[in-house]
């Protein structure tokens, strides 16, 4: 049972360490629990309207007046819109699919235990 349990372990291991996993977050410089993300920008004017973007989706988010809101932020939905490209930038989506990997090699060992009981 040790040694099926150890197989399971390197072929999780295995899993992981695909290229396609584990690629979002990138280690910060040899600390420990600090990571860097990286965003996609094509020069410094394409950053600044992320930022500018964040900023105004954040007035938008706390102004409740309405006069207000359409002179601090005249094209809201352009501004969301660069905030949901950020999103999709900073999405996890290898760490998702590792995810279903775990999930499935759980559900073969969970149906491999419940079998042999």
């Amino acid at each position: 049972m040790e040694a099926e349990e150890k197989k399971e372990a390197i072929d999780l291991m295995s899993v992981m360490g695909e290229i396609r996993y584990f690629g979002r977050l990138k280690p910060y410089k040899n600390k420990d629990n600090l990571f860097t993300v990286d965003l996609k920008v094509t020069g410094y004017t394409d950053l600044s309207l992320m930022i500018t973007d964040l900023l105004k989706a954040s007035i938008s988010a706390l102004e409740f007046d309405s006069e207000c809101i359409s002179t601090a932020v005249p094209s809201p939905e352009i501004n969301v819109m660069g905030l949901l490209e950020i999103a999709l930038q900073l999405f996890p989506l290898g760490e998702m699919e590792l995810l279903d990997e775990i999930h499935s090699l759980y559900l073969k060992q969970k149906k491999e235990s419940d079998s042999t009981e």
